[in-house]
Parts: C-alpha cells; structure tokens; sequence
C-alpha cells in the first residue's frame, strides 16, 4: 500500500506542475503572451459578463484586495480591465473585462477544454464518467483540506461558484 502512496503522491504532484507549465507555455506561445498565468487567473476571477467588486474578486482569488490591486493596474495599463467607481457608493471599486480582457478569457477557458477532451479521448464513456467521479472525490477531498488551513469556506464558495460559472460559460461555448 506504502508503494501506491507514494507512487500516486508523485503523479499528483507531477500533474499539478505540468498543468501549471503547459498552460504558462500556452499562454506565452499565443496571441496573449503579453499576460501571466496568474494575470489570466485573475481574469477568470472578474468573468466575461458582469462587473464585480475588488473585494469579490480577491476573496475568489484567495488574495487580498492590496494584491490584486497590483495585478489590475497592470491589467488596465494593458488594455484587459476597465477600473470604476459603483456610481451609488463612491467607496466601491468595480473592475470588469475589457473586449480584449473578454476575449482572452474565454481562450484560456479553451484551453482547459481541450486539455480535458485530449485526457477523456482514449476512454469509452462508462471510464469517462467513472474518471471524472474519482477526479471530483480528489476535489472534495483538496477543497475540505484548504477550508481546513485558512478556515475561511466563504472565500472557497465564492471560488467554487467562480469555477462553476467558468464551466457553464465553457460549456455554453464549446
């Protein structure tokens, strides 16, 4: 059992690095070199469609607002994020996409479903459905650990409502 433990401990982390390193590559090779991974993440976080707070957008992120202040100037400077004050409270600061932000948006989310399509293509669908549903316990299992560790499951929620809309959104375009 040691074995298996440690033989999927090191594919887990595997996974995780080359996930990480193709989709920085992808991201580099491409029409939106100009962006990190993590500027593209943040675009994620503000979504294609309606403008969200500073606050919303950080506690997606798992940031804090000082933070993600930092990305979002250099994501107006870019051209990806327009910056403006809620008209009814002054105070508020909401950020939303840009055409050009929109439009790599929904490119970095292509490349998660191609990713997903090229992993699911040599499996019939019973193994499809069977891999998915051990991929979702791993998920379950990651998402009670980090609630867990920074004992903050509403920053978690937002996130997974995030991820949620990304999926329809996807799903929508594909």
């Amino acid at each position: 059992m040691q074995d298996i433990e440690l033989e999927l401990a090191d594919r887990l982390v595997r996974i995780f690095e080359n996930v990480l390193f193709t989709e920085e590559k992808s991201i580099q090779q491409g029409y939106f070199s100009n962006l990190s991974i993590a500027e593209m993440h943040t675009l994620d976080a503000i979504g294609p469609y309606d403008a969200r707070t500073m606050t919303e957008t950080a506690a997606s992120l798992g940031i804090t607002t000082g933070t993600l202040t930092v990305s979002i100037d250099r994501l107006v400077k870019k051209g990806y994020v327009i910056r403006n004050r809620d008209e009814k409270d002054r105070r508020i600061v909401r950020i939303s996409l840009t055409r050009e932000g929109k439009l790599a948006c929904r490119m970095h989310g292509k490349y998660h479903k191609v990713l997903a399509r090229h992993i699911l293509e040599p499996y019939d669908e019973k193994e499809q459905q069977m891999l998915l549903t051990m991929v979702e316990e791993v998920d379950t299992y990651l998402q009670q650990q980090a609630a867990r560790y920074d004992g903050s499951e509403s920053i978690r929620k937002t996130a997974r409502e995030v991820a949620d809309r990304t999926r329809r959104r996807n799903n929508d375009d594909g």
